[in-house]
């Protein structure tokens, strides 16, 4: 696939779940629910214990049923290591060149942190994909329509405190989708998938999944 086919995969569902733990079967088993209840993007940090392994299991088990990627990349190592586990993009929480420039190289699609419409508009010249502002809990949905207003090009993915509940009111004001930990994915396997397609089906209300004819942003 091309980078940008998989980064429309990786957002077509406007929400990214994130799945960060303390060891490699908690993170398994938290992924698994979250593609049990139809979540369909995930990423898995490298502040995961064994979290390279965690992502070559997943696209074993799951194929193209979902896209799985590393996140909490921080430079070219690290970038270079989840392409060899077999990520489909990474993520990172801070803006990198190399990082970019690496999973770049190997086809990957690269969301790097910004904090600022400066740093928006570098991390665009860099060639990023899209744009993970971090952390939305220090801003909120306004901070995307005004910086919007001015670069409308630029495809951002809040994350860091997005609620259930603030996550529409992210997308209605213009963000291409909702980067969610915790938030999505405490609980058991039944309370995840009932918060799983609550979830979805109030993102779909305000903004459709994406599809092959529309725009990221």
């Amino acid at each position: 696939m091309y980078r940008w086919e998989i980064t429309r995969a990786a957002l077509a569902q406007r929400v990214l779940a994130i799945v960060r733990s303390d060891s490699y079967d908690h993170a398994h088993a938290t992924a698994d629910s979250l593609l049990s209840a139809g979540i369909t993007s995930l990423e898995i940090s490298l502040t995961t214990p064994f979290a390279l392994e965690a992502v070559t299991t997943l696209i074993r088990e799951v194929g193209d049923d979902a896209v799985i990627g590393a996140g909490t990349v921080l430079d070219a190592a690290s970038a270079r290591m989840a392409v060899d586990a077999g990520a489909r993009f990474l993520v990172s929480p801070s803006l990198d060149p190399e990082v970019i420039r690496t999973g770049h190289r190997y086809g990957l699609p690269v969301f790097p942190g910004v904090a600022t419409p400066t740093e928006a508009v570098r991390a665009m010249e860099l060639g990023a994909d899209a744009l993970k502002l971090f952390p939305a809990s220090a801003y909120g949905p306004r901070w995307i329509s005004d910086v919007r207003a001015a670069l409308p090009q630029a495809a951002v993915i809040p994350t860091g405190g997005v609620t259930l509940a603030e996550a529409p009111d992210w997308i209605a004001a213009g963000a291409v989708a909702c980067g969610m930990g915790s938030a999505l994915s405490e609980g058991d396997r039944d309370t995840v998938g009932k918060r799983a397609a609550e979830l979805l089906a109030r993102l779909a209300d305000v903004a459709p999944p994406l599809d092959s004819a529309q725009e990221l942003f």
